[in-house]
């Protein structure tokens, strides 16, 4: 465990939290890249404050309005509430990876619709046969992939470990404080604002 990783903190990432971040890591989430998480559970809550943290501009898919707050806390720069078609034609090719964190089974098609050419959906949250089937022409047309991914191993934990160690919490009223260290070299790793802190306001 990193030294100054809060145990109690941690604790979710040695489930969630791999398990989010595996399929971040793999498709190198960061700056410039679009990514869209579907669900807001245990796992799509870590997927949306890891992909930010990497520096990801990331997008929340979800059945419930009422969780549009929540996902904005969390740090997503944009929520789409899938059980809206206008909304979800708004998406449309427009991301380069989505995490689907859905325990159930659930139609992708759309998701699939969303990605831009050479996207990527990995499955994170459903085992078991995908229902109803997809039409292989979303696939083929703009050579999309669908993947899976499962937990990570030793190496990749430990390597998500690290990272989250590296993140610095601060509060909103101390952003120009941040920038004013950042622009004199004193930020050992990451600024990560905590949202918290701009809903008290």
């Amino acid at each position: 465990m990193p030294e100054g990783l809060d145990l109690a903190a941690a604790a979710p990432l040695l489930c969630a939290g791999i398990t989010t971040y595996s399929p971040l890591n793999y498709f190198n989430a960061g700056p410039g890249m679009r990514v869209g998480v579907v669900g807001l559970g245990g796992l799509g809550h870590m997927a949306i404050k890891l992909a930010v943290a990497m520096g990801a501009e990331v997008s929340l898919f979800t059945t419930s309005p009422g969780k549009v707050d929540e996902a904005k806390r969390l740090g997503a720069h944009k929520v789409v509430v899938s059980t809206d078609k206008d909304q979800m034609k708004s998406a449309m090719r427009y991301f380069d990876l989505i995490i689907d964190t859905v325990p159930n089974a659930h139609p992708i098609g759309s998701y699939l619709m969303a990605l831009r050419r050479n996207g990527n959906l990995v499955m994170v949250g459903h085992i078991g046969m995908l229902e109803p089937s997809i039409h292989t022409g979303l696939l083929m047309g703009g050579r999309k992939s669908l993947s899976g991914s499962a937990i990570g191993g030793i190496a990749e934990t430990q390597k998500m470990l690290n990272f989250c160690a590296e993140l610095e919490m601060i509060k909103m009223e101390e952003i120009n404080h941040a920038y004013e260290r950042m622009e004199a070299n004193d930020v050992r790793y990451r600024f990560v604002i905590d949202m918290q802190s701009f809903k008290e306001k």
